[in-house]
């Protein structure tokens, strides 16, 4: 009987939107063939898997947890649960990976509850501790480890990154896809999938630049088909969201996929980023539109351009290319889904003011705008502008687990209340009413729930709001939101 691996994927997401734990999987999928393999997923088991954990462990013997962690409820629910199974099995050796992990690795090593972690792409460094750890041998020898050795943490060199075609296929055979066949604006049974590893940039506001060392590493267009054709075939989808950092990085890559599945009735979702998509041929935007494109998703970032050389979004994203863009998605009928990053210092209430008065010129140009609206929040780069500025205005990271996974530093991670020293309560106010204002005089076009009739009331109660610039205290829109329960537009991917 081969050796068992256990698998846990903190929860993520609200109960019935769970997706298929790629991470995970990918991971699992390189040691699948030598050992047995088994997801235990907090999304499914709520509200404490815990429990679960410890009881699989015992039955199998698994000398191995492996365990995917970002910040936001991932984070909140993984520290407790681990707490918890370390104490009841001290010999389980407990593994983090993701870039929470990549980004914060002494602070999770000196937790006491966690052995080790993974920084960067996993699959190589995971084969090699899964081997050390049930044949023999040094953690030294493990690549793009971290751990801690008397005392002092230890972390290995980095190991060559593997291209995503020499990766085999997720092991969907060892779990339930069953489960996490959705229901969306996409289709009656969308799925997920991540077609690369990475993203080439370098904004200085995201987390995924210390995980890829801006490496992207891609499938081939031929293997992406292939997987869609499987997932159809098998789960009958005709839906996908593409969960890729930068799914569009390359045109022809990006036009090719497209021709391959042209025909196959299936509506997608990607990332990417303005000037790489504004850059592409008319042509490549009509395959994408045959395809079934229905929406991509863009961090716009800011109304300012100055902060987006700040944010270091590179020469040629701009506020006007912004506004180009939209308007040529319009004309394909594919939806644009911007995000912004709302009150960057040094001037938190300048700069949303100024994308505030931004976001309302790309509604009138295409009214169809999706907008995910974020606020500031520093996180760990070497060389960022906006973390240097963030700090010396007063702040700090947590120092222990137990801080990050408090609800104060939840509400930081998921980006929508910050508490930064230099944030204050009115103006992140300020940006919550706009967004009540903007969310009922322009309802999501991905809220199903939304009808005709719902959909001209908020209109009709709003207008006068919007028209006048009036956002305060909006108590009318946001009493109307918990009788209708309408949403505020969000990422279909996360």
């Amino acid at each position: 009987m081969p050796e068992t691996i256990l698998f846990y994927n903190p929860v993520a997401t609200s109960p019935h939107k769970q997706r298929l734990p790629l991470s995970l999987l990918s991971v699992a999928a390189v040691v699948a063939q030598d050992y047995a393999v088994e997801f235990i997923d907090g999304n499914l088991i709520r509200p404490d898997p815990s429990d679960y954990i410890i009881e699989r462990a015992r039955a199998t013997g698994a000398k191995l947890l492996a365990v995917t962690v970002m910040p936001g409820p991932q984070l909140r629910q993984a520290v407790p649960v681990c707490k918890k199974v370390k104490a009841a099995l001290p010999d389980l050796h407990i593994l983090w990976g993701g870039y929470f992990p990549t980004q914060h690795a002494e602070v999770i090593l000196r937790s006491g509850f966690v052995d080790t972690v993974i920084q960067g792409q996993g699959e190589a460094p995971f084969r090699k501790l899964a081997d050390t750890l049930h044949q023999g041998g040094s953690l030294a020898d493990v690549p793009s480890l971290g751990y801690l050795e008397n005392g002092a943490i230890n972390i290995t060199s980095r190991a060559p990154n593997v291209p995503m075609d020499n990766l085999p296929w997720l092991p969907y055979e060892r779990i339930d896809v069953s489960q996490y066949v959705g229901n969306s604006y996409l289709g009656t049974r969308v799925l997920n999938h991540n077609t690369s590893f990475g993203c080439p940039f370098a904004c200085n506001f995201c987390a995924v630049v210390a995980l890829s060392n801006r490496r992207w590493l891609p499938e081939s267009a031929e293997r992406v088909a292939n997987i869609v054709t499987y997932l159809q075939d098998n789960w009958h989808i005709n839906g996908l969201e593409f969960h890729d950092m930068d799914f569009f990085v390359r045109e022809e890559r990006t036009a090719e996929f497209a021709e391959r599945i042209t025909g196959k009735g299936i509506r997608w979702w990607g990332l990417g980023r303005v000037d790489t998509l504004m850059s592409y041929q008319d042509d490549t935007w009509e395959k994408l539109q045959r395809s079934g494109l229905k929406m991509a998703f863009m961090g716009a970032e800011s109304g300012d351009d100055e902060t987006l050389k700040r944010m270091n979004k590179g020469g040629k994203s701009g506020t006007e290319m912004t506004l180009a863009l939209v308007e040529r998605m319009k004309h394909y009928g594919i939806v644009p889904e911007l995000s912004f990053v709302l009150g960057n210092p040094p001037d938190p209430a300048a700069d949303i003011e100024a994308t505030i008065a931004f976001i309302r010129k790309l509604k009138k140009v295409n009214p169809a705008t999706e907008l995910v609206l974020y606020i500031y929040t520093p996180v760990p780069q070497e060389g960022s502008i906006l973390l240097d500025e963030a700090t010396r205005l007063g702040f700090r990271f947590p120092e222990t687990l137990e801080q990050w996974a408090s609800p104060e530093w939840a509400k930081f991670s998921m980006r929508r209340d910050p508490s930064t020293p230099w944030f204050r309560d009115t103006t992140r106010r300020r940006v919550r009413n706009f967004e009540a204002v903007i969310n009922a005089y322009y309802p999501t076009v991905t809220d199903m729930r939304l009808q005709g009739q719902w959909r001209s009331l908020l209109r009709a109660l709003s207008g006068w709001r919007y028209r006048f610039q009036m956002y305060d205290w909006p108590y009318e829109l946001k009493a109307l939101q918990r009788l209708i329960h309408y949403r505020r537009p969000e990422t279909t991917g996360f």
